[in-house]
């Protein structure tokens, strides 16, 4: 018997989109977030939801369709996000996991919030004035329990 990858655990493709689906209409009202996020195009959320099945090591559409880390990165480069901003994406789309209806055994939300709790941290620091992030890196692939893949 194999262990699931969290992609598998959290439902797959659809269940990731209803994830995205439930933040982003929270993101739009919210006034820490929506002067960075509402103008986002209705693709969006979609894209989001491609990252985070291919770090959750689902499929590879990010990758293939959009461009993998370095499009993600250039996404990022210049935003000058602050710890507000990073610490209120984190805490919403860990709360838009039950309304979602992602698995909510402490296992699987442990990995969710580890993963967000970091990628949030490195979008952030990638955001600032003067940051110097590796152009071309992998997309991290996040599993259970696992200690970050890479410092970005």
């Amino acid at each position: 018997m194999t262990t699931p990858t969290l992609y598998e655990w959290a439902g797959g493709h659809d269940a990731l989109r209803r994830l995205t689906e439930v933040f982003y209409d929270r993101v739009v009202d919210d006034p820490i977030l929506a002067p960075v996020f509402a103008h986002m195009s209705e693709q969006h959320r979609e894209h989001v939801a491609l990252w985070l099945g291919e770090v959750f090591r689902g499929h590879e559409r990010y990758t293939e369709e959009l461009g993998g880390y370095p499009a993600m990165l250039s996404h990022h480069i210049g935003l000058q996000l602050t710890e507000e901003q990073r610490s209120r994406w984190a805490a919403l789309i860990a709360a838009s996991a039950d309304p979602a209806g992602l698995p909510d055994d402490p296992e699987f939300r442990s990995a969710f919030v580890a993963y967000v709790e970091w990628g949030t941290r490195i979008a952030l620091a990638n955001s600032q004035p003067g940051a110097t992030p590796p152009p071309k890196a992998p997309v991290p692939h996040w599993g259970w329990g696992e200690a970050p893949p890479y410092q970005a």
